[in-house]
């Protein structure tokens, strides 16, 4: 067997890709990352430069790969490692180039080393994977190789120690069995209970419409709506939008069937929508925009919505994406994510270990806190 670096996956067979994501993940799918090539969200002008690890076996069939980018900074990661960039800069290192396993603009947990799950010899295939990781960093003179929100499988069985373990933070939301929306409601703290349902009122005192598209109902003219409710939100927020509009297109004709669009009409005009991606077990909320304010209509399309459509088809988690402690008082519970990190200059991971350590320790104090004191639970 041996490991080849690939520039893009036009040059990989689709069947051969999906073949290796058992899980049946949206993000690590063949079509989800062949159309960020394609409509050159992700491409060396944007500072992604795919260079996908796969590995063949002796007949040159891919039994393993991994997603992996050269990038030039650190945007649309959303595991932050900007404060190291300056440090190791300030200190007369050079950070950029680095390589890292990740789903652009995705921060949501899943596979990131991608195995044959017929293959009988899925251990080599994985030491091999890792170890071209280093190879890479040391031939082509690099900073570091991150892996980011890896599955709890993965960071347990990356035993090398080279491989700097760090915890983050997330807020997800759980389908306890709930029968409707108010079954769920009715576990929730009398003040949580009535808070949701005080604002899902507010909602529907706007003249508002609110409908899940799937599958053949979506179609350009909606992208087109929504794709401009990305941009004024994008615009408002950070200034840029890191996905081009043909990037919408290109899912809608390749994974129709995996994506929820949460859509809001006034007087029959859509105003606001909320894209999400069907998972085998999870709901994953991405992005989502709006050309009214309204008044907690972001928490109807991302979050109330993405629950009982989560409940009325039995998946089990709802992920809404980084960040947010207002998640809290809608029934997302905090979690740990991981990520882990190989820094070649020792003295620098010494460092960012140390770092890492002591920012761990305040993550389970502060996600024991959340669970435990600020649970919007009446009895979990």
């Amino acid at each position: 067997m041996k490991c080849e670096l690939v520039s893009s996956l036009a040059d990989i067979d689709r069947g051969d890709w999906d073949s290796l994501n058992k899980s049946d993940h949206p993000f690590t799918s063949y079509d989800f990352l062949n159309s960020l090539e394609i409509s050159e969200s992700v491409s060396p002008k944007t500072g992604w430069n795919p260079q996908h690890i796969i590995v063949k076996n002796d007949k040159g069939n891919i039994v393993g790969a991994s997603p992996n980018y050269l990038k030039m900074h650190s945007y649309g990661e959303y595991i932050f490692d900007h404060a190291w960039a300056n440090a190791f800069e300030n200190a007369g290192g050079q950070y950029y180039p680095k390589l890292l396993s990740a789903i652009p603009f995705t921060p949501a947990t899943g596979p990131r080393v991608l195995i044959d799950p017929k293959s009988p010899d899925s251990d080599k295939i994985f030491e091999l994977i890792i170890n071209m990781f280093e190879i890479v960093v040391q031939n082509n003179n690099l900073s570091s190789a991150h892996l980011n929100f890896i599955t709890d499988k993965l960071n347990k069985k990356l035993k090398n120690e080279k491989w700097i373990k760090r915890k983050g933070l997330q807020f997800h939301w759980h389908n306890r069995d709930y029968n409707s929306f108010d079954d769920f409601l009715s576990k929730l703290r009398s003040s949580k209970r009535k808070a949701i349902r005080k604002e899902r009122r507010t909602i529907m005192n706007n003249n508002l419409v609110i409908q899940k598209i799937t599958g053949n109902e979506l179609n350009n003219e909606i992208w087109d709506s929504f794709y401009n409710f990305y941009l004024n939100t994008i615009d408002k927020k950070w200034g840029g939008a890191y996905l081009t509009k043909n990037f919408f297109y290109l899912i809608n004709k390749t994974m129709k069937n995996k994506i929820l669009l949460i859509i809001a009409k006034q007087n029959s005009k859509i105003v606001a929508g909320a894209l999400n991606f069907i998972g085998s077990n999870t709901l994953y909320g991405r992005n989502w925009g709006s050309i009214v304010d309204i008044p907690f209509l972001h928490f109807e399309l991302c979050y109330y919505q993405a629950i009982e459509y989560a409940i009325d088809n039995n998946i089990k988690k709802v992920e809404a994406g980084a960040q947010g402690h207002h998640k809290i008082q809608r029934g997302y519970v905090a979690e740990t994510t991981y990520s882990r990190h190989l820094i070649k200059n020792e003295s620098f991971a010494k460092a960012v270990r140390n770092f890492v350590q002591l920012e761990a320790k305040e993550i389970d104090k502060q996600i024991q806190f959340i669970n435990e004191q600020g649970s919007p639970y009446s009895n979990i």
